[in-house]
């Protein structure tokens, strides 16, 4: 028969192994949505453990290397069915550029952006409060620069935003150039949150160092202000969004290139 104090020492015991258990848990979720911010958007983070990142452009296109978690430990993702259709025959240009093209857009006139995907059409109204970025999408578009490029990341934990714009495809291409932050007391962004529909662009963590990679977030993130927020997407588009997300990524943990084959076919700047 147990003795009082047994049990006590027996319940006690269990209570500290429960708590031990909950300290991990909470651990291990803490690195996992600090990895998938720093991965998404090229956040160099620099501590005891290394993050794993995803090598946004940096400079003249540096990858940064990265540290994840070992093979035995990450379970494998399930094939799902692609929605997306075919690319359009063509191929990546990967031009590149010394400076950030002269300024030539109107900051009084409207301007959206088309990007034809494999998965759907994707509008996109732009905002002229920041115009370098706009300027500069104008620019690339027009070159052909973003056509038949892929979308190379998506994330759908703990923030949920898909990634293009990289000639590469891999998260360390850009155009040569560098555009300065801006836009980033926009209006929309409150408590640290991009909402749905916002397009923004991506970066190194440090400042000013956008070039054409951005991304297309399809659902409340939570993010600082640090990202320059350069458009709203359309109702179609984020349909579009949630069909690829709903497909998954590639590692079956919520970061990852997206199952769907998102390709921009042909992306398109016009003045209205």
């Amino acid at each position: 028969m147990v003795s009082q104090e047994q049990r006590r020492r027996q319940l006690a015991r269990e209570k500290f192994l429960r708590q031990q258990q909950r300290r991990t848990d909470s651990r291990r979720k803490a690195r996992m949505r600090n990895s998938v911010i720093a991965s998404v958007l090229g956040v160099i983070v620099i501590g005891s453990v290394a993050l794993y990142t995803t090598g946004v452009m940096k400079g003249d296109d540096k990858k940064v290397d990265a540290a994840g978690s070992s093979p035995s430990a990450s379970p494998s993702p399930s094939k799902v069915a692609d929605p997306c259709e075919k690319p359009a025959k063509g191929s990546v240009k990967k031009q590149q550029w010394k400076k950030e093209p002269a300024m030539s857009i109107d900051t009084s006139a409207d301007y959206t952006m088309k990007l034809d995907t494999t998965c759907g059409d994707i509008g996109v109204a732009l905002k002229t409060a920041a115009p370098h970025t706009v300027n500069s999408f104008a620019f690339l578009a027009d070159k052909g620069f973003f056509d038949h490029t892929k979308c190379h990341r998506l994330t759908t934990n703990g923030i949920y935003v898909l990634q293009c714009g990289d000639p590469t495809g891999t998260g360390t291409g850009g155009p040569g150039y560098t555009i300065p932050d801006e836009n980033l007391k926009d209006k929309s962004l409150k408590k640290n949150t991009y909402p749905a529909g916002t397009v923004a662009m991506a970066n190194t963590g440090q400042p000013h160092t956008g070039g054409s990679q951005f991304f297309l977030v399809y659902k409340d993130s939570p993010l600082p202000p640090q990202y320059s927020p350069f458009g709203t997407i359309d109702k179609a588009g984020l349909k579009v969004l949630d069909k690829i997300a709903k497909a998954g990524d590639s590692t079956g943990q919520g970061d990852g290139a997206p199952n769907a084959t998102v390709v921009i076919d042909k992306a398109t700047v016009t003045k209205s």
